[in-house]
């Protein structure tokens, strides 16, 4: 009797674990082969509100630059694996109220070329935003290029605010290649293109804006905005931010073969939704993803009420599941 009780255990083990793992990510919750990391948050709580990031992996480690709204300054934290990011966030770039565009810093991105780091980052007071710029030997100590802002709301569209940059660089025709989203201060509403010879003097594509909200689709019918842009062979592939209200949102994916028109939204979307009661419960946002070789990482914004924290989701393959289309 006891041997039969003993060979029945693992069974009932696992009757009883099952619904568990079920219930640490809904199915609903991630598609496309998306899955969530159940240790999330990796960043935030005791930092308080981080949010916006982004990301470069270079000697071993990954360097993440983000907005640490407590200190309103952009920071920089560190980590072997993406996911345990060692100590607090060491503020690299604080605000600079003398300006009167820069109370408050957020929203960064980080190239790396071979002349050193560049940073465009979002500045905000007086219910505005605009666009700066910044270059660095290390991504630790920053110059500012300009007193005044490379990107400012001065198009119909853009209201009044610029934030939210992504930028390539592009060595077939020499030039920066900026998305940006514009709009209303809280939530900007679309995303617009620019081109630059050198990171400051910036042109807005004619027909701005490039990316607008599809009304046909729930999740993203109220806003689009806060784009990540890679370069994969012939395609040009969005992550972004819809949202269905302003207090919700979640993350899709779309591709262009020119990065400008014609763009495309994955069959899938929403790749990432929020979670039930957990710490995501109200919104996903500003999505950033890198390929390790292996799998995609990708780092997000969750909000629960009014605290935002990161977390990580992972993809196994570089296919991302558009298909032929």
């Amino acid at each position: 009797m006891r041997r039969k009780m003993k060979s029945f255990l693992p069974l009932l083990l696992l009757a009883i674990q099952a619904p568990l793992v079920c219930l640490a990510q809904s199915p609903s919750e991630t598609s496309a082969g998306w899955e969530k990391f159940e240790g999330n948050p990796v960043i935030g709580g005791q930092h308080g509100t981080c949010f916006d990031i982004s990301v470069l992996r270079e000697r071993g480690k990954y360097r993440m630059w983000l907005s640490w709204r407590p200190k309103e300054s952009i920071a920089l934290l560190e980590s072997p694996d993406g996911i345990h990011w060692e100590g607090a966030p060491k503020i690299v770039l604080g605000p600079r109220k003398e300006t009167g565009w820069e109370d408050d810093m957020n929203r960064p991105i980080v190239l790396k070329r071979e002349d050193g780091y560049h940073l465009w980052y979002t500045g905000q007071a007086n219910g505005r935003s605009a666009i700066g710029y910044a270059r660095s030997p290390d991504g630790v100590a920053w110059t500012r290029m300009s007193e005044r802002p490379v990107l400012s709301p001065e198009k119909p569209w853009e209201l009044v605010a610029t934030m939210c940059p992504h930028v390539l660089w592009d060595a077939d025709t020499k030039q920066f290649r900026m998305w940006y989203s514009a709009g209303e201060q809280n939530e900007p509403n679309a995303i617009g293109y620019a081109t630059s010879p050198d990171g400051l003097r910036w042109t807005k594509y004619a027909s701005n804006p490039v990316f607008t909200p599809d009304p046909a689709l729930a999740w993203e019918k109220h806003k689009v905005t806060a784009s990540q842009v890679l370069k994969m062979g012939d395609w040009h592939v969005m992550f972004y931010i819809g949202f269905r209200d302003e207090p919700h949102a979640a993350i899709g994916l779309a591709r262009s073969r020119d990065g400008i028109t014609h763009w495309q939204r994955h069959p899938a979307n929403p790749i990432i939704q929020p979670g039930k009661d957990q710490w995501d419960h109200d919104a996903c946002y500003k999505p950033y993803a890198t390929f390790d070789g292996k799998k995609w990482l990708l780092w997000y914004n969750g909000r629960h009420d009014s605290l935002e924290q990161i977390g990580v989701v992972f993809h196994e393959g570089e296919d991302l599941g558009f298909g032929n289309r």
